[in-house]
C-alpha cells in the first residue's frame, strides 16, 4: 500500500473578536485557510495543471451568463427563435452575454480536454486517485449533456434535426428503448415539449456540476495533488503552499486564456457556430448534412461508424454500444493500465502510443463533421478502432513489457536536477 506524507498545516490564528466569533460557530475561514491557501502542492507543477482553476472560472461564466439568458429566453417553438434574436439585438448587453455563453461553450471544452489528456498523461487516475478521476469522467459526461441540450435551445435547423437525430438513439435500446425517447422527447417528434424539457434540464444541470465539482475538488484534497514525475510527495520539502504560489499562476493561466476567449467574442462570435443553425428550425427541410457542435463531433464519429449488423446486434445498437464503451473506457482506464510508473515522462514506448492516440482523437473531431460516404467512412472506422484499442489492448499490454526510466527519489531532487542541468 502506498505511503503517503500529510504535511501539518500552520495552526490558524483568528485574529479580531469577529473572526473568533465566527469560527467558533461557522470555521469558514479556518477551512479556507488550512484546506485551500495553506493546501501543500507540489512544487513542481507546470502549466497544464492550471487547467482546473481554468475550468472553475469557465463554469463560473457559464452559470453567470446562463441565468441572465434564461430572464430573456422563451422556451416555445413560435417564439424561441425570435427570442433568441431578441436578446441580440434588443437588451442591453445582450450581444455580448450571448456571444460570452455561445464562445464560453467551446473555451469550457477545449479546457476539459486539454485537462483530461494532461490526466491521460501524467497518469493522474493511478491509485490513490481513481475515484478523482471517476468524479472528472462523471463531470465531463454531464458537461456533453448540458452542451447538447443548450445548443438546441436556439432552435435552428442545426437545433432541431440534431436534437431529432441524437434523441433516436435512444430508440435502439431494447425493450425500454422507445419508452425512454418517448419520455425525453414529450412526444412522438422533437417539438414544443422536448424544448420545454431541454430548457429545464440546461438551467438545472450546471448547478449538479457545480456540487459533483465540489466533490471533484474534495477527492483531489485527499490524496493531493499528482506531479509531472508521478512521485509522491515525500516531506515538506516536496511542497509549497497553493497560495501565493499557485493562485498566481492559475491567475496568470486565466488571463492568458481569456485572451483568445475574448477575441472570438469581440470579433468573431459566430464562427464556431453552424450557418444553418441561423436559419428558424422548420421540420420540413432537412439540412444537407447534420453536425453537432465540434466539442461532440468525436463521439458522434464513433456513433457513426458503426454501420454494419453484428449477429444479433443490428447498426444502430451497434452504434450506441460503441459510443456508451467510449465513455466506459475513460471511467475504467485505472483499471485498465496498471503500469506501476505514473508519468508518462518516463515510459518511453507510452508516448508514442500516447501521441498517436492524441492525433487520433482529432481526426476523429475532424471526420465527425464530414459526410458519411467515400473514405471518411473508411477513416472514420480506423479511428474508432483504434480508440478501443488503446484503451482495452495497448494500456494492459504496455503495463506489463514496458521497462519504465528510473525515476528521481523525490519530487525536489527533479526540481534541482532541472535547475542544475
Amino acid at each position: 500500500m502506498t505511503e503517503h506524507y500529510t504535511p501539518e498545516h500552520a495552526v490558524y490564528q483568528p485574529q479580531t473578536g469577529v473572526e473568533k466569533w465566527l469560527d467558533e460557530r461557522l470555521p469558514i475561514i479556518r477551512f479556507s485557510k488550512e484546506h485551500l491557501m495553506d493546501f501543500p502542492t507540489p512544487k513542481n507543477l507546470n502549466y497544464w495543471w492550471t487547467f482546473g482553476a481554468i475550468l472553475v472560472m469557465c463554469l463560473g461564466i457559464q452559470i453567470v451568463t446562463g441565468i441572465i439568458l434564461a430572464m430573456h429566453y422563451t422556451p416555445n417553438v413560435a417564439m424561441a427563435f425570435d427570442s433568441v434574436e431578441h436578446i441580440r439585438r434588443n437588451v442591453n448587453g445582450g450581444r455580448i452575454i450571448q456571444a460570452v455563453h455561445a464562445v464560453g461553450a467551446s473555451a469550457f471544452f477545449a479546457a476539459l480536454y486539454i485537462h483530461i489528456f494532461r490526466g491521460l498523461f501524467y497518469g493522474s487516475y493511478k491509485a490513490p486517485r481513481e475515484i478523482l478521476w471517476v468524479l472528472g469522467v462523471i463531470i465531463f459526461i454531464l458537461v456533453m449533456a448540458t452542451a447538447f441540450m443548450g445548443y438546441v435551445l436556439p432552435w435552428g435547423q442545426m437545433s432541431f434535426w440534431g436534437a431529432t437525430v441524437i434523441t433516436n438513439i435512444f430508440s435502439a435500446i431494447p425493450v425500454v428503448g422507445e419508452s425512454l425517447l418517448q419520455l425525453l422527447r414529450g412526444g412522438f417528434a422533437v417539438g414544443n415539449p422536448t424544448l420545454n424539457r431541454f430548457f429545464s434540464l440546461h438551467y438545472l444541470l450546471p448547478f449538479v456540476i457545480a456540487a459533483v465539482v465540489a466533490l471533484h475538488i474534495w477527492a483531489l484534497h485527499v490524496p493531493g495533488n499528482n506531479n509531472p514525475t508521478g512521485v509522491e510527495v515525500k516531506s515538506s520539502r516536496d511542497t509549497l503552499p497553493f497560495h501565493p504560489y499557485y493562485t498566481m499562476k492559475d491567475a496568470f493561466a486565466m488571463v492568458v486564456f481569456l485572451i483568445p476567449f475574448a477575441w472570438f467574442v469581440f470579433f468573431a462570435p459566430d464562427i464556431l457556430g453552424h450557418p444553418d443553425n441561423y436559419i428558424m428550425a422548420n421540420s420540413q427541410v432537412t439540412p444537407a448534412h447534420i453536425v453537432p457542435e465540434w466539442y461532440l463531433l468525436p463521439f458522434y464519429t464513433i456513433l457513426r461508424a458503426i454501420d454494419f449488423n453484428v449477429l444479433f446486434i443490428n447498426s444502430q445498437l451497434g452504434g450506441v454500444i460503441a459510443m456508451g464503451l467510449s465513455m466506459l473506457a475513460l471511467l475504467v482506464v485505472p483499471w485498465l493500465d496498471t503500469a506501476k510508473v505514473r508519468s508518462g515522462v518516463f515510459r518511453p514506448m507510452f508516448k508514442w502510443f500516447y501521441a498517436l492516440f492524441v492525433l487520433n482523437f482529432i481526426g476523429l473531431t475532424y471526420l465527425g463533421a464530414q459526410p458519411a460516404e467515400g473514405i471518411y467512412v473508411t477513416l472514420a472506422k480506423v479511428c474508432t478502432a483504434y480508440y478501443f484499442i488503446y484503451f482495452f489492448i495497448i494500456l494492459p499490454v504496455l503495463s506489463r513489457i514496458e521497462v519504465a526510466k528510473p525515476l528521481p527519489t523525490s519530487i525536489s531532487e527533479s526540481v534541482l536536477g532541472k535547475a542544475n542541468g
